[in-house]
């Protein structure tokens, strides 16, 4: 299985900010070392014109060049740098390249990903591109281009499983029938103030495992009677843990493969491709979140194997 990562693209921080950008080089240490069956490569720059795919123009130059307005960059949570713009294309790469690979491969990874607060014009709560929505409108493109005019359109399924709603893409997307977004979430959980996904579940705090399945389940039949998708791109946010600081679960780690095994086997039983990206994952020991997020890359590199796509 194929892993795109961008942590060598080291985004400088104010010492004691609150995102674990550490985590990023860690999990790809411990995939290395437990997973030999995961190839890394880096991953590409989104170019202009696959970010213009969702984003304005003047919001794509105002981070290019670091002249969003102060508090813009405030809602965003990171300090302007030209490391952070070059990161935030980076991300948005990897999922792209992650997609394409999925497409012939069955499966494949980005390291980090799932910036799914991103609006169109702005970014929020740790996101600066929504990698996802680039990633669905460069592979509508690419399946239009490969498949001639006459032929039917792609059609994308975003399962966001982070804690957190995916409001940036639930309102990029909200008037695309070609994309159906679902998000499970805390229901008290930020963002506050929450968009209209085509699915959204809200979770209870202290959340278990039996009740989270549960309503995984049903979701997925739900999808399942609403949707015929083309390719599956997963949120497989490890903030569901209950070791995490924001989460507000009380998810286990048999909890959270029971998830992530829910999702793969689903789209892998249907031949369908499915790129993931991991999401918020804030643990009070950051530790435990990589623990968690290498267990997903086992399971998805064991599904990998034969993972055939019709």
């Amino acid at each position: 299985m194929r892993a795109f990562y961008a942590d060598n693209f080291v985004l400088p921080l104010p010492p004691g900010h609150r995102f674990p950008m550490a985590k990023y080089a860690m999990l790809r240490d411990a995939v290395r070392d437990s997973v030999p069956s995961v190839h890394f490569e880096q991953a590409p720059t989104a170019t202009d014109g696959e970010l213009a795919l969702v984003h304005t123009p003047a919001y794509i130059q105002g981070v290019a060049s670091g002249s969003l307005s102060a508090p813009a960059q405030r809602e965003i949570g990171f300090p302007w740098s030209l490391g952070m713009a070059e990161r935030a294309r980076r991300s948005v790469g990897a999922s792209v390249a992650a997609a394409r690979v999925a497409m012939t491969q069955g499966i494949a990874a980005n390291l980090a990903g799932g910036t799914h607060h991103a609006y169109a014009d702005k970014g929020g709560g740790f996101c600066v591109f929504n990698d996802f929505c680039v990633a669905a409108r460069v592979m509508q493109m690419e399946w239009r281009r490969h498949k001639g005019r006459g032929a039917p359109g792609m059609q994308v399924v975003i399962i966001d499983l982070d804690v957190h709603q995916g409001n940036g893409t639930a309102h990029v997307l909200s008037r695309d029938p070609t994309v159906f977004t679902l998000s499970m979430h805390g229901e008290k959980n930020f963002p506050f103030r929450k968009e209209a996904s085509d699915l959204d579940v809200a979770l209870p705090d202290g959340c278990d495992d039996d009740t989270y399945l549960e309503a995984l389940d049903k979701a997925m039949a739900q999808l399942d009677n609403r949707f015929a998708p083309d390719l599956v791109l997963y949120l497989a946010g490890a903030d569901i843990h209950e070791g995490d600081r924001l989460g507000r679960l009380k998810v286990s780690d048999a909890g959270v493969r029971a998830r992530d095994l829910m999702v793969m086997s689903w789209a892998k039983a249907k031949g369908l491709p499915l790129a993931f990206a991991m999401g918020g994952g804030y643990g009070n020991d950051i530790a435990v979140t990589v623990q968690v997020q290498t267990q997903t890359y086992a399971l998805a590199a064991a599904l990998a194997q034969d993972w055939a796509v019709y």
